[in-house]
Protein backbone atom coordinates (compact mmCIF):
# COMPACT_ATOMS: atom_id res chain seq x y z
CA UNK A 1 0.00 0.00 0.00
CA UNK A 2 1.33 3.69 -0.76
CA UNK A 3 1.91 6.17 2.08
CA UNK A 4 -0.15 8.78 2.32
CA UNK A 5 1.11 11.89 0.57
CA UNK A 6 3.68 9.91 -1.99
CA UNK A 7 3.30 9.46 -5.45
CA UNK A 8 2.59 5.30 -6.61
CA UNK A 9 5.43 3.95 -8.50
CA UNK A 10 4.96 4.17 -12.36
CA UNK A 11 4.24 0.71 -13.17
CA UNK A 12 6.25 -1.06 -16.56
CA UNK A 13 3.34 -0.89 -19.90
CA UNK A 14 3.35 -4.48 -21.07
CA UNK A 15 4.20 -4.59 -24.95
CA UNK A 16 0.99 -5.76 -26.96
CA UNK A 17 1.69 -9.29 -28.12
CA UNK A 18 2.38 -9.70 -32.15
CA UNK A 19 1.90 -12.32 -34.07
CA UNK A 20 4.95 -13.96 -33.26
CA UNK A 21 3.79 -14.08 -29.31
CA UNK A 22 0.31 -15.80 -30.94
CA UNK A 23 2.40 -18.48 -33.02
CA UNK A 24 4.54 -19.59 -30.60
CA UNK A 25 1.67 -20.04 -27.93
CA UNK A 26 -0.36 -21.83 -30.17
CA UNK A 27 2.54 -24.06 -31.58
CA UNK A 28 1.89 -22.61 -35.56
CA UNK A 29 3.65 -20.59 -38.03
CA UNK A 30 3.31 -16.94 -38.66
CA UNK A 31 1.20 -17.67 -42.24
CA UNK A 32 -0.92 -20.18 -40.15
CA UNK A 33 -1.72 -16.76 -37.44
CA UNK A 34 -2.18 -14.75 -40.51
CA UNK A 35 -4.62 -16.81 -42.52
CA UNK A 36 -6.85 -16.76 -39.08
CA UNK A 37 -6.93 -13.25 -39.44
CA UNK A 38 -7.55 -12.51 -43.18
CA UNK A 39 -8.45 -15.71 -44.63
CA UNK A 40 -9.92 -18.01 -41.90
CA UNK A 41 -11.70 -20.81 -44.48
CA UNK A 42 -8.22 -22.11 -45.05
CA UNK A 43 -7.48 -22.68 -41.80
CA UNK A 44 -8.96 -25.83 -39.69
CA UNK A 45 -11.59 -25.67 -37.30
CA UNK A 46 -9.05 -27.00 -34.48
CA UNK A 47 -6.05 -25.07 -35.34
CA UNK A 48 -8.40 -21.90 -35.79
CA UNK A 49 -9.48 -22.45 -32.43
CA UNK A 50 -6.09 -23.20 -31.07
CA UNK A 51 -5.09 -19.92 -32.11
CA UNK A 52 -7.86 -17.94 -31.13
CA UNK A 53 -7.13 -18.95 -27.97
CA UNK A 54 -4.00 -17.93 -28.03
CA UNK A 55 -4.84 -14.35 -28.96
CA UNK A 56 -7.41 -14.35 -26.18
CA UNK A 57 -5.03 -15.46 -23.81
CA UNK A 58 -2.76 -13.34 -24.62
CA UNK A 59 -4.43 -10.15 -25.02
CA UNK A 60 -3.88 -9.79 -28.64
CA UNK A 61 -5.46 -6.71 -30.76
CA UNK A 62 -5.15 -6.75 -34.59
CA UNK A 63 -3.13 -3.86 -36.12
CA UNK A 64 -5.09 -2.52 -38.83
CA UNK A 65 -3.04 0.49 -39.37
CA UNK A 66 -0.39 -1.89 -40.52
CA UNK A 67 -2.59 -3.97 -42.88
CA UNK A 68 -3.92 -0.96 -44.10
CA UNK A 69 -0.24 0.39 -44.90
CA UNK A 70 0.95 -2.99 -46.32
CA UNK A 71 -2.65 -3.20 -48.50
CA UNK A 72 -2.30 0.59 -49.45
CA UNK A 73 -6.08 0.96 -48.70
CA UNK A 74 -8.10 1.73 -46.23
CA UNK A 75 -11.70 0.30 -44.33
CA UNK A 76 -11.97 3.92 -43.36
CA UNK A 77 -13.75 6.74 -45.14
CA UNK A 78 -14.88 10.18 -43.81
CA UNK A 79 -17.45 13.05 -43.53
CA UNK A 80 -16.40 16.41 -43.68
CA UNK A 81 -19.39 18.52 -42.64
CA UNK A 82 -20.18 22.15 -42.46
CA UNK A 83 -21.28 22.23 -38.90
CA UNK A 84 -21.64 20.15 -36.54
CA UNK A 85 -23.77 22.17 -33.96
CA UNK A 86 -26.41 22.17 -36.76
CA UNK A 87 -28.53 18.75 -36.26
CA UNK A 88 -29.61 18.54 -39.36
CA UNK A 89 -25.60 17.63 -40.73
CA UNK A 90 -25.73 14.94 -37.39
CA UNK A 91 -28.84 13.25 -38.63
CA UNK A 92 -27.20 13.10 -42.16
CA UNK A 93 -24.33 11.64 -40.21
CA UNK A 94 -26.28 8.90 -39.14
CA UNK A 95 -27.35 8.00 -42.21
CA UNK A 96 -23.72 7.83 -43.23
CA UNK A 97 -22.28 5.87 -40.63
CA UNK A 98 -25.65 3.34 -41.39
CA UNK A 99 -24.46 2.54 -44.50
CA UNK A 100 -20.83 2.30 -43.16
CA UNK A 101 -22.18 -0.07 -40.84
CA UNK A 102 -23.85 -2.59 -43.57
CA UNK A 103 -20.45 -2.17 -45.33
CA UNK A 104 -18.18 -3.55 -42.81
CA UNK A 105 -16.48 0.25 -43.10
CA UNK A 106 -15.68 2.63 -40.38
CA UNK A 107 -16.39 6.96 -40.65
CA UNK A 108 -14.10 9.74 -39.30
CA UNK A 109 -16.53 12.50 -38.23
CA UNK A 110 -15.09 16.22 -39.54
CA UNK A 111 -16.14 19.82 -38.87
CA UNK A 112 -14.77 22.61 -40.96
CA UNK A 113 -17.25 24.57 -39.18
CA UNK A 114 -18.27 27.17 -42.41
CA UNK A 115 -14.42 27.48 -42.56
CA UNK A 116 -12.69 26.77 -45.51
CA UNK A 117 -9.32 26.76 -44.09
CA UNK A 118 -10.01 24.18 -41.55
CA UNK A 119 -11.58 22.23 -44.51
CA UNK A 120 -8.64 22.13 -46.47
CA UNK A 121 -6.41 21.24 -43.40
CA UNK A 122 -9.03 18.18 -42.59
CA UNK A 123 -8.67 17.21 -46.57
CA UNK A 124 -5.23 17.61 -46.20
CA UNK A 125 -4.97 14.75 -43.37
CA UNK A 126 -7.69 12.53 -44.51
CA UNK A 127 -5.65 12.26 -47.86
CA UNK A 128 -2.75 11.41 -45.86
CA UNK A 129 -4.62 8.66 -44.06
CA UNK A 130 -5.24 6.91 -47.40
CA UNK A 131 -9.01 7.13 -46.02
CA UNK A 132 -11.10 4.78 -48.60
CA UNK A 133 -13.26 8.29 -49.88
CA UNK A 134 -14.43 11.59 -48.31
CA UNK A 135 -17.94 12.78 -48.09
CA UNK A 136 -17.94 16.52 -47.87
CA UNK A 137 -20.77 19.34 -47.53
CA UNK A 138 -18.28 22.05 -48.83
CA UNK A 139 -17.91 25.31 -47.47
CA UNK A 140 -16.87 26.00 -51.46
CA UNK A 141 -18.44 24.13 -54.07
CA UNK A 142 -16.14 25.33 -56.78
CA UNK A 143 -12.88 24.80 -54.35
CA UNK A 144 -9.56 23.20 -56.40
CA UNK A 145 -9.13 20.64 -53.82
CA UNK A 146 -12.86 18.60 -54.42
CA UNK A 147 -11.21 17.54 -57.86
CA UNK A 148 -7.70 17.25 -56.62
CA UNK A 149 -8.43 14.54 -54.36
CA UNK A 150 -10.30 12.17 -56.77
CA UNK A 151 -7.27 12.63 -59.37
CA UNK A 152 -5.13 11.63 -57.10
CA UNK A 153 -6.87 8.25 -56.17
CA UNK A 154 -9.13 9.54 -53.28
CA UNK A 155 -13.39 9.71 -54.55
CA UNK A 156 -15.33 12.83 -53.28
CA UNK A 157 -18.93 12.46 -53.38
CA UNK A 158 -20.59 15.78 -52.46
CA UNK A 159 -23.33 15.99 -50.32
CA UNK A 160 -26.21 18.04 -49.80
CA UNK A 161 -24.93 20.31 -52.89
CA UNK A 162 -25.64 19.52 -55.71
CA UNK A 163 -22.29 19.59 -58.80
CA UNK A 164 -22.82 18.48 -62.34
CA UNK A 165 -19.17 18.62 -63.42
CA UNK A 166 -19.00 14.86 -64.73
CA UNK A 167 -16.19 14.26 -61.96
CA UNK A 168 -18.40 13.83 -58.43
CA UNK A 169 -21.25 11.96 -57.48
CA UNK A 170 -23.22 14.81 -55.55
CA UNK A 171 -26.63 13.89 -53.31
CA UNK A 172 -28.33 16.94 -52.54
CA UNK A 173 -32.47 18.26 -52.04
CA UNK A 174 -33.42 21.10 -54.67
CA UNK A 175 -33.33 24.21 -52.63
CA UNK A 176 -34.65 26.29 -55.59
CA UNK A 177 -37.65 24.38 -55.05
CA UNK A 178 -38.02 24.04 -51.32
CA UNK A 179 -37.54 27.92 -51.30
CA UNK A 180 -40.09 28.47 -53.73
CA UNK A 181 -42.71 26.51 -51.64
CA UNK A 182 -42.22 28.37 -48.62
CA UNK A 183 -42.71 31.75 -49.57
CA UNK A 184 -45.72 30.30 -51.72
CA UNK A 185 -47.14 29.10 -48.17
CA UNK A 186 -46.89 32.81 -46.83
CA UNK A 187 -48.21 34.39 -49.81
CA UNK A 188 -51.37 31.94 -50.11
CA UNK A 189 -52.00 33.05 -46.25
CA UNK A 190 -52.10 36.52 -47.34
CA UNK A 191 -48.68 37.96 -46.31
CA UNK A 192 -47.63 41.08 -48.10
CA UNK A 193 -44.18 41.81 -46.53
CA UNK A 194 -42.40 39.44 -46.07
CA UNK A 195 -38.76 38.74 -44.81
CA UNK A 196 -35.83 36.38 -45.70
CA UNK A 197 -33.99 35.68 -42.92
CA UNK A 198 -30.31 33.81 -43.88
CA UNK A 199 -26.83 34.10 -44.54
CA UNK A 200 -23.60 34.25 -45.04
CA UNK A 201 -24.50 34.50 -49.20
CA UNK A 202 -21.12 32.49 -49.62
CA UNK A 203 -22.91 29.37 -48.54
CA UNK A 204 -24.32 27.66 -52.05
CA UNK A 205 -28.07 26.34 -50.02
CA UNK A 206 -28.58 30.17 -48.68
CA UNK A 207 -28.42 31.64 -52.24
CA UNK A 208 -30.70 28.29 -53.78
CA UNK A 209 -33.67 29.06 -51.18
CA UNK A 210 -33.42 32.88 -51.65
CA UNK A 211 -33.40 32.27 -55.01
CA UNK A 212 -36.35 29.90 -54.73
CA UNK A 213 -38.40 32.75 -52.29
CA UNK A 214 -37.73 35.28 -55.15
CA UNK A 215 -39.05 33.47 -57.88
CA UNK A 216 -42.04 32.87 -55.92
CA UNK A 217 -42.59 36.46 -54.85
CA UNK A 218 -42.43 36.39 -59.05
CA UNK A 219 -44.66 33.85 -59.99
CA UNK A 220 -47.25 35.82 -57.72
CA UNK A 221 -46.83 38.82 -60.05
CA UNK A 222 -44.91 40.51 -57.22
CA UNK A 223 -41.77 42.48 -57.73
CA UNK A 224 -38.67 39.67 -56.37
CA UNK A 225 -37.33 42.79 -54.59
CA UNK A 226 -40.25 43.37 -52.65
CA UNK A 227 -38.45 40.29 -50.71
CA UNK A 228 -37.03 42.20 -47.71
CA UNK A 229 -33.64 40.67 -47.34
CA UNK A 230 -32.16 40.09 -43.83
CA UNK A 231 -28.70 38.91 -43.88
CA UNK A 232 -27.26 37.44 -41.23
CA UNK A 233 -23.88 36.20 -40.30
CA UNK A 234 -24.12 32.18 -39.60
CA UNK A 235 -26.76 29.84 -39.87
CA UNK A 236 -27.59 30.09 -35.51
CA UNK A 237 -29.98 29.96 -33.42
CA UNK A 238 -28.08 33.31 -31.79
CA UNK A 239 -28.25 34.71 -35.49
CA UNK A 240 -31.82 34.02 -35.55
CA UNK A 241 -32.88 35.91 -32.49
CA UNK A 242 -30.46 38.89 -33.60
CA UNK A 243 -32.45 39.36 -36.58
CA UNK A 244 -36.15 39.45 -34.24
CA UNK A 245 -34.51 41.94 -32.63
CA UNK A 246 -33.19 44.23 -35.74
CA UNK A 247 -37.24 42.73 -37.18
CA UNK A 248 -39.01 44.42 -33.93
CA UNK A 249 -36.86 47.30 -34.17
CA UNK A 250 -38.28 48.38 -37.70
CA UNK A 251 -41.02 51.02 -38.01
CA UNK A 252 -44.97 49.06 -38.05
CA UNK A 253 -45.44 50.05 -41.36
CA UNK A 254 -42.59 48.63 -42.69
CA UNK A 255 -42.52 45.42 -40.39
CA UNK A 256 -43.09 42.70 -42.43
CA UNK A 257 -45.87 39.80 -41.04
CA UNK A 258 -44.12 37.39 -42.35
CA UNK A 259 -40.67 35.41 -42.38
CA UNK A 260 -39.08 32.56 -44.22
CA UNK A 261 -35.48 31.63 -42.76
CA UNK A 262 -32.94 29.70 -44.40
CA UNK A 263 -32.63 27.06 -41.40
CA UNK A 264 -34.08 25.87 -38.73
CA UNK A 265 -31.91 27.36 -36.32
CA UNK A 266 -32.62 30.99 -37.55
CA UNK A 267 -35.99 30.42 -37.30
CA UNK A 268 -35.94 28.72 -33.75
CA UNK A 269 -33.79 31.83 -32.83
CA UNK A 270 -36.61 34.10 -34.47
CA UNK A 271 -38.84 32.76 -32.36
CA UNK A 272 -37.63 32.65 -29.22
CA UNK A 273 -36.87 36.62 -29.52
CA UNK A 274 -40.45 37.06 -30.74
CA UNK A 275 -41.48 35.37 -27.54
CA UNK A 276 -39.05 37.57 -25.31
CA UNK A 277 -40.51 40.97 -26.61
CA UNK A 278 -43.95 39.60 -26.33
CA UNK A 279 -44.89 39.41 -30.28
CA UNK A 280 -47.50 36.63 -31.04
CA UNK A 281 -46.38 34.09 -33.44
CA UNK A 282 -48.24 33.56 -36.00
CA UNK A 283 -50.24 36.60 -35.27
CA UNK A 284 -47.76 38.99 -35.51
CA UNK A 285 -45.07 37.39 -37.32
CA UNK A 286 -45.36 33.90 -39.34
CA UNK A 287 -42.27 32.04 -39.51
CA UNK A 288 -41.37 29.20 -41.58
CA UNK A 289 -38.01 27.35 -41.31
CA UNK A 290 -35.92 25.02 -43.42
CA UNK A 291 -34.70 21.38 -42.40
CA UNK A 292 -37.27 20.05 -40.21
CA UNK A 293 -34.96 19.17 -37.29
CA UNK A 294 -36.50 17.24 -34.59
CA UNK A 295 -36.46 19.82 -31.92
CA UNK A 296 -38.68 22.00 -34.77
CA UNK A 297 -41.86 20.30 -33.73
CA UNK A 298 -40.90 20.73 -30.25
CA UNK A 299 -40.71 24.02 -30.48
CA UNK A 300 -42.84 25.73 -27.63
CA UNK A 301 -44.98 27.10 -30.71
CA UNK A 302 -44.31 24.54 -33.37
CA UNK A 303 -42.77 24.96 -36.03
CA UNK A 304 -43.38 25.32 -39.81
CA UNK A 305 -40.40 23.94 -41.83
CA UNK A 306 -39.43 22.63 -45.11
CA UNK A 307 -38.91 18.90 -44.62
CA UNK A 308 -35.28 17.51 -45.94
CA UNK A 309 -34.73 13.01 -45.97
CA UNK A 310 -31.92 14.01 -43.68
CA UNK A 311 -30.26 10.18 -42.96
CA UNK A 312 -31.43 8.91 -46.55
CA UNK A 313 -29.16 12.16 -48.16
CA UNK A 314 -25.96 10.78 -46.03
CA UNK A 315 -27.11 7.10 -46.53
CA UNK A 316 -27.02 7.49 -50.39
CA UNK A 317 -23.81 9.40 -50.38
CA UNK A 318 -22.08 6.71 -48.75
CA UNK A 319 -23.98 3.88 -51.01
CA UNK A 320 -22.26 6.17 -53.64
CA UNK A 321 -19.05 6.70 -52.10
CA UNK A 322 -18.81 3.10 -51.82
CA UNK A 323 -19.34 1.98 -55.08
CA UNK A 324 -17.00 4.47 -56.54
CA UNK A 325 -13.75 3.03 -54.45
CA UNK A 326 -15.27 -0.34 -55.49
CA UNK A 327 -16.62 -0.73 -58.53
CA UNK A 328 -14.08 -0.01 -61.68
CA UNK A 329 -17.36 0.77 -63.49
CA UNK A 330 -18.43 3.75 -61.10
CA UNK A 331 -20.38 6.23 -63.24
CA UNK A 332 -20.84 9.35 -61.18
CA UNK A 333 -24.72 10.19 -60.47
CA UNK A 334 -26.09 13.38 -59.78
CA UNK A 335 -28.89 12.37 -56.59
CA UNK A 336 -31.78 15.05 -56.38
CA UNK A 337 -34.39 14.62 -53.71
CA UNK A 338 -37.94 16.84 -53.81
CA UNK A 339 -38.33 18.86 -50.13
CA UNK A 340 -41.42 18.93 -48.55
CA UNK A 341 -42.98 21.54 -46.52
CA UNK A 342 -44.64 20.71 -43.47
CA UNK A 343 -47.60 23.29 -41.78
CA UNK A 344 -47.48 24.20 -37.88
CA UNK A 345 -48.47 26.39 -35.83
CA UNK A 346 -45.85 29.21 -36.97
CA UNK A 347 -48.19 29.82 -39.85
CA UNK A 348 -51.24 28.45 -39.46
CA UNK A 349 -52.50 29.47 -35.34
CA UNK A 350 -53.57 26.71 -33.28
CA UNK A 351 -56.07 25.32 -35.84
CA UNK A 352 -54.73 24.76 -39.23
CA UNK A 353 -57.29 24.58 -42.51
Amino acid sequence: MTPSGTADRARPTRAAAGVKEVAAAAGVSLGTVSNVLNRPEMVSAATRAKVEAAMLSLGFVRNESARQLRAGSSRIFAYLMLDAGNPFFTDVARGVEEAAREAGLSVFLCNSNEDAGREADYLDLLEQQRVQGVLITPVDPDSPRLSQLPARGTPVVVVDRAIDDGEHCSVAVDDVFGGEVALSHLLELGHERIAFVGGPNNIGQVTDRRAGARRAMERAGRPAEDLIDLVTGALTVAEGRGAGQRLAGLPAARRPTAAFCANDLLALGLLQQCVSLGLRVPEDLAIVGYDDIEFAAAAAVPLTSVRQPRQLLGHTAAELLLDESSNPDHEHQRVTFTPELVVRTSTRGSSPS
